[in-house]
Order: structure tokens, then C-alpha cells, then sequence
């Protein structure tokens, strides 16, 4: 099968995520990528590839809309997987344990409740791997961020905080079997996926990499979404610095955050979220092929970790996690941390986990059935688990809204960089989301 076949049936038709996957499942090494036109990581062919080429990439596609059915979707890979865990889920997948809560050492340094940075340090500390590949500031041209290699508890500490800026694991893929050790990754649900399709189709990898911390992820920003909050506090995109999404306000609550980054003169500056308005809930900046995936909860990592949104969790502005863990190992991480009075940690229910990430089941779960339908005449259907299939009327209109709000964020912002014009155009249409989506809301309190 060309590789040709993930350019024409992916990249094409808008669900290129720019993971990077198909770049080492290409023998010939005829694919590559770069950030594209609208701000996000695409695959690129660096040659016309041979039809009679045999390196099969499109299967390790998170994105794939003509995959095996042993790997058909996320139920499918877990039952390779994720063979010690308890528990199946239909929207959280499967499991052993579900908690809520923070660790104590990390908390302070990581942009919510620092599990994950404490399950990585766990690994390295007690040798069950040697490096870990994380999401760190980035030395190339072009972006602010790239995944690199770690191998000490100081560097994780250092580096453990949210970034809402695309990335891609093609040059950490590139090296990964020279390194003399075992690798932990991190990464969102369709990148954690994209690993696992890697481990299934090269046995190489499933030793290599031997655990998989998942982010709960609310879809993937371009690289506009950094340069238009910069724009906010006056600096240019050239002069981005150190860009920081998460910082906290401990004398508030946990979605009282910030924005901030540092100027061509190393001077520090911020604004306050809540003062530039909804920008998940628009799907302003946000990746085509996120208004595809149905994985709301990183499913085929060992361990989930997100933001608590839920009362009272969400009260504390030092910030809290909600934790799936999926395999032994996880569950034995959370375990310890508790016994050695590390983590302030507890169990919590089914229900109160999906409450905390109500909104994100509701647009990539219930709503996904009509996204794939409307989107039919621009690109092949993906094989999604479909949860609901039938919407009202006005949350029908809520998603052409917000489909629509996605792409003029990207043309208008490649049009003019200036985030007061931006404003001023996505005025009216912001707008009318926010008034249906307001009306919905009350639909939905009403009739509960």
C-alpha cells in the first residue's frame, strides 16, 4: 500500500493530526512534517512515492477511516493493550480505579494537581524506565514547543506544565530505538493512540515503550491560539518568549487562570483567561480532525490524568486531577502515593468523573453522529463508536456554529495578526454561540 494513500484519505480530507506516526512506519522515510498554513503539524510526501511501496503508514493513523478490525477504534486496542484492567466503560473505557485529588510535592509546579508529573518521577525513581518524553520548550524555528527526552526527576519538574501548542513525535520516533533504556510517553488521546498502533505493528516498540501517561485533552490549538493571546498583551509572534497557559491563582479558583509569555526584552507579562472569553468551548483555533475523535478520556493510556472541572475540586485554584488508572503499574503508582501520605488522593464515581468532563462527552460523544454526517461530502466517514445519534434542532445548530467559528478563526487570523481586528470579526458569530448555547443549557436544566 503507498504511503501515498495517508496523503490522499487523511491529510486531504483534514483529519492529519500531525502525530508523526506514519513518518516512522514509512521505511523509505518519504514522509515527513511540518507545521502547515494554518498553524498545526501536517504530513508531508518529500517524494512521489511508489505505488508498489509496502510500508503500510496509514495503519498507525489515528485517523485512519479504513482500518483492520482488530484495531478498528479504541475498544479494539484496549483489548490488546490494556489486558489487567478491570473495569469497561463505554465512555470511559477500561479501567481499574477512578480518583480525584493532587500530589503534594508537584502540585505547586504543574498546571493542575501534578499526578502525572508524580507518576513520572515514580517511574524513574524506582528504575521502571530510563527516559521520558515529554512536551518541552522548543530550540527549532517554526515553534514553541517539541517532545524531547528526559532522563532525571529535576528535568520533568521543570517542564511540567500544560501546552496548548501543536507538536508532532516525528523526531523523538526517529531516535527512539538507539536509546539504551525503556521510554515513558506523554501525550493526548490520539497521540497515545497512534503509539499503540505503532506497538502493534512493530513489536520493537511495545518493550521500548513501556508506559503511556495520557492527557484528558479539549482539542488541539494551533499555533495561532499562542500568537493571538500574545497579541493580547502586545507582543509579536517573532517575539514570543517562554509562553505559559496555566498560571494559577491560588487565592481563586482552579479556571482562574492565565495566560502569559515573556517580550523581546525578557519582560514578563500576562492576562487573566477569563478576560479574553471562551476559547474551548468555540472551538476557536482548533484542529479539523478534534470534531472527529470520541476519545474523550485518553483511553489506551496506563494511566488518565485531567483537570478536575467539578465542585468542589474546581474551587481550589492550586488545581486537582481526576485519574484513570488502566493498568497494574498505574494503579499501584496512585496506591503508593496515597499509603506514603504523597498524594491527597481518593476514589470517586463513575458519575462524578463524567460530570467533571460533561462538556467535552456532550460535543465529542453525543454530538459526533451529525458531525460525521454533515462532514460526509468533504471527506470519508471515520468508524467511530457513535454513543447518540440523534440531536435536537439547536444543538444542531450549535455544531454549524461552532464548525463554522473553527475555520474563520484560522482564515481571519492568517489574514490580519492583530487581535483586536480578530475580535471585531468573530464579534457576531461568537455571539450567536453564546446565546444558543445559553438556551441550551436552560433547555437541559429545564427538562432535568
Amino acid at each position: 500500500m503507498s504511503c501515498n494513500k495517508i496523503i490522499d484519505s487523511v491529510v486531504k480530507a483534514g483529519y492529519c493530526i500531525g502525530c508523526g506516526a506514519c513518518t516512522y512506519q514509512c521505511k523509505n522515510k518519504n514522509l515527513t512534517t511540518k507545521i502547515n498554513s494554518d498553524g498545526f503539524y501536517e504530513v508531508y510526501s518529500l517524494n512521489s512515492c511508489n505505488n508498489d511501496c509496502d510500508c503500510h503508514s496509514i495503519n498507525v493513523c489515528p485517523f485512519n477511516p479504513t482500518p483492520e478490525d482488530i484495531v478498528k477504534n479504541e475498544n479494539s486496542i484496549a483489548k490488546i493493550f490494556l489486558t489487567t484492567s478491570q473495569k469497561d466503560h463505554k465512555k470511559i473505557g477500561h479501567y481499574n480505579n477512578i480518583y480525584a485529588g493532587y500530589s503534594r510535592k508537584y502540585r505547586a509546579t504543574s498546571s493542575s494537581g501534578g499526578i502525572a508529573t508524580y507518576a513520572l518521577a515514580y517511574l524513574l525513581k524506582n528504575k521502571l524506565v530510563k527516559y521520558i518524553i515529554t512536551v518541552q520548550e522548543s530550540n527549532l524555528p517554526g515553534n514553541y514547543f517539541e517532545y524531547k527526552i528526559s532522563n532525571s526527576i529535576e528535568e520533568i519538574t521543570a517542564t511540567s506544565k500544560t501546552r496548548y501548542s501543536p507538536v508532532t513525535l516525528e523526531d523523538v520516533l526517529k531516535i527512539i530505538n538507539s536509546l539504551d533504556g525503556n521510554v515513558a510517553i506523554v501525550g493526548v488521546g490520539c497521540f497515545i493512540k497512534s503509539i499503540r498502533l505503532l506497538q502493534h505493528y512493530n513489536p520493537e516498540l511495545k518493550e521500548k515503550i513501556s508506559f503511556l501517561v495520557g492527557i484528558i485533552c479539549g482539542g488541539i490549538k494551533s499555533k495561532f491560539f499562542t500568537e493571538y493571546l500574545a497579541n493580547k498583551i502586545n507582543i509579536l509572534p517573532e517575539d514570543i518568549h517562554n509562553p505559559e497557559y496555566r498560571i494559577k491563582d491560588p487565592e481563586s479558583s482552579a479556571n482562574d487562570y492565565s495566560f502569559g509569555c515573556f517580550d523581546k526584552d525578557n519582560r514578563r507579562r500576562t492576562i487573566k483567561m477569563k478576560t479574553v472569553g471562551d476559547m474551548w468551548g468555540t472551538g476557536l483555533f482548533k484542529a479539523n480532525a478534534c470534531d472527529f475523535c470520541d476519545d474523550v478520556t485518553t483511553e489506551l493510556a496506563d494511566i488518565s490524568v485531567g483537570d478536575a472541572w467539578l465542585k468542589p475540586y474546581s474551587d481550589d485554584g492550586y488545581g486537582c486531577n481526576v485519574i484513570v488508572t488502566r493498568s497494574i503499574i498505574a494503579d499501584e503508582i496512585i496506591k503508593y502515593g496515597i499509603n506514603n501520605s504523597e498524594l491527597e488522593i481518593h476514589n470517586i464515581s463513575e458519575d462524578i468523573f463524567i460530570s467533571s468532563q460533561r462538556g467535552s462527552y456532550n460535543h465529542r460523544q453525543d454530538a459526533l453522529h451529525y458531525r460525521i454526517q454533515k462532514n460526509k461530502k468533504n471527506a470519508p466517514p471515520l468508524p467511530k463508536r457513535i454513543i447518540t445519534t440523534r440531536i435536537s434542532i439547536l444543538e444542531k445548530l450549535i455544531q454549524n456554529i461552532r464548525m463554522s467559528t473553527r475555520k474563520k478563526s484560522l482564515i481571519i487570523w492568517k489574514k490580519n495578526k492583530n487581535s483586536k481586528i480578530f475580535d471585531k470579526k468573530m464579534h457576531s458569530i461568537l455571539l450567536l454561540l453564546r446565546i444558543a448555547t445559553k438556551i441550551n443549557h436552560l433547555k437541559r436544566r429545564l427538562f432535568k
